[in-house]
This record gives C-alpha cells, sequence and structure tokens, in this order.
C-alpha cells in the first residue's frame, strides 16, 4: 500500500511550527515559546502568510516584544517572508502549559518547576516550601515573593544552603 504524499499546506503548517518552536525565552533561554505554551497555533495560509498566535505568561511581560521580534527572524530564516505574530490574551496562560520536558529543562537549569494549579490545593493557597533543583530537598524556605524576574520567588535550600529560583504558579 502506498501513502498518499502529505498537502503542501501541511508540510507548511509543520515546516511554520518547527520554526516558531525553536524560539526561546529570552528570560529562561534553556525554554522555548513551546516548552512555556506560549506558542498557541502556527497557521499558513495559502497566500503564504503565516500566523503564528502566542499567549503571554502574564499582560505585560516584557518579554513578549523580544519574543515577536525572535519569531519574525526565525521564521525568515526558514524561509517564510510574509510573518504575523497575534497576541491573544484569552485563555489566560498558565503554567499548566508548560510542557513536561519544559519542567525537566528548568530543574536541570535550576530552576523549581511550578506545581499543577489544576491538581493541587497549594496553587490557591501558595506552598511554603518546595523541592531544591540541585539536592532534591524539600527543606526549603522562601526567601522573597520575587526573584530574577517578576514570575519567579526566590526560595533558598535548608539542606544544600543553595539559593534558587522557582518558577511560580500561575
Amino acid at each position: 500500500m502506498v501513502s498518499a504524499a502529505p498537502s503542501p499546506a501541511l508540510t507548511k503548517n509543520a515546516k511554520a511550527w518547527k520554526a516558531a518552536a525553536t524560539v526561546c525565552d529570552p528570560e529562561i533561554p534553556v525554554l522555548t515559546i513551546a516548552d512555556l505554551g506560549v506558542l498557541r497555533d502556527v497557521q499558513v495560509a495559502e497566500t503564504g502568510e503565516a500566523v503564528i498566535t502566542i499567549t503571554p505568561t502574564y499582560s505585560g511581560c516584557p518579554a513578549m516584544l523580544v519574543m515577536e521580534a525572535d519569531i519574525l527572524g526565525a521564521m525568515r530564516d526558514a524561509g517564510f517572508d510574509d510573518v504575523r505574530v497575534e497576541t491573544v490574551l484569552s485563555p489566560a496562560w498558565t503554567t499548566d502549559w508548560l510542557s513536561d520536558a519544559g519542567r525537566e529543562k528548568l530543574r536541570d537549569y535550576g530552576i523549581a518547576p511550578p506545581v499543577r494549579a489544576s491538581s493541587s490545593r497549594q496553587a490557591l493557597f501558595g506552598k511554603d516550601s518546595v523541592d531544591c533543583p540541585q539536592c532534591g530537598s524539600s527543606n526549603t524556605e522562601r526567601v522573597s515573593e520575587f526573584g530574577s524576574t517578576s514570575c519567579k520567588a526566590l526560595y533558598r535550600c535548608r539542606a544544600c544552603a543553595e539559593p534558587f529560583d522557582y518558577f511560580k504558579c500561575l
């Protein structure tokens, strides 16, 4: 049995998605916008226009302008000259959109990944300790509600004494 060749539109959409998905978060360069769940959709029209849809991690996120510029550059590098980036605010982004691979990348980078909001009461009331990404201990304490960026809190591990960022649950 011979399979049919993929349609050109599907091939263009897959190529466009692959190009857009290579863009990294400028604040956490080990994560792509696909890992974060910020990349929502990629469509290539018959006219050749590529429309990339993104959702900010929170309204007013200063990294969004950099992401948009990086998306335009990645798409041009992939051969797409007619590109539009659309930002959608609804539904609002949540840390539940972070991929499992993204959570591992955060941990490997030294940032504690967020708890899953949809499966944890602690997300509603805050979590006083998170597992240390350095040694794995849950004997940690929050030092400051704000870490290196607004979306992270600063923690310290009581077991290994290392400070670390915790990616806040949103």
